[in-house]
């Protein structure tokens, strides 16, 4: 009876959102984990403060599909921000802190790679939580990124990237693809 009787077994893509400063992203902290997800059939959508072409550091372009104001969170299985010198842009967005602050509460994967770790720390989601970032003076904050996170409650730790529960921080570049792989492990 089981012989000739198939099983269909519709897979559920997996969607990520990473959300991206309009000019100064880091071209590697986006393009080497997109690179990974998309490899492994999950969908990918970008975020930034506003539509169309994002300007990276290093000389590439991305296309933002969605405005900050536009996500749904409950969408995605997950949700990264990149980081670069934009990442002022998008810290400063209310509504970028409302995305972290949500996807946490809501159990979501949350990634941040390099300076924008400190965007979950303003957001108040890495209290109680070991994360690392991109070690340099933060001229908004008057003090060393490092020190910004445990001021936020964050226990800062210099390894190259770091999961601690759901939350994915990574130290930049160089570990994009451990970062990658850390949240597509999360996200099953």
């Amino acid at each position: 009876m089981v012989s000739g009787i198939y099983a269909w077994v519709k897979f559920m893509e997996k969607k990520i959102l990473m959300v991206i400063a309009p000019e100064k992203f880091r071209d590697e902290e986006l393009f080497v984990p997109k690179k990974h997800f998309e490899g492994r059939g999950i969908e990918v959508t970008i975020a930034s403060t506003k539509t169309g072409e994002c300007s990276g550091m290093m000389g590439k372009t991305a296309t933002a599909d969605l405005t900050l104001n536009a996500v749904k969170v409950g969408d995605y299985d997950a949700i990264v921000f990149v980081g670069g010198a934009g990442t002022p842009i998008i810290r400063k967005e209310k509504k970028a802190l409302d995305i972290a602050q949500e996807a946490a509460a809501k159990g979501k994967v949350l990634g941040a790679i390099c300076w924008a770790t400190t965007t979950l720390a303003k957001a108040g989601v890495l209290e109680g939580k070991r994360a690392t970032v991109w070690v340099g003076d933060d001229a908004e904050f008057g003090m060393k990124t490092s020190e910004y996170l445990e001021k936020q409650g964050a226990t800062y730790s210099d390894e190259g990237f770091v999961v601690d529960g759901k939350i994915v921080t990574a130290d930049g570049p160089g570990n994009a693809e451990n970062f990658a792989r850390a949240i597509e492990e999360l996200i099953g």
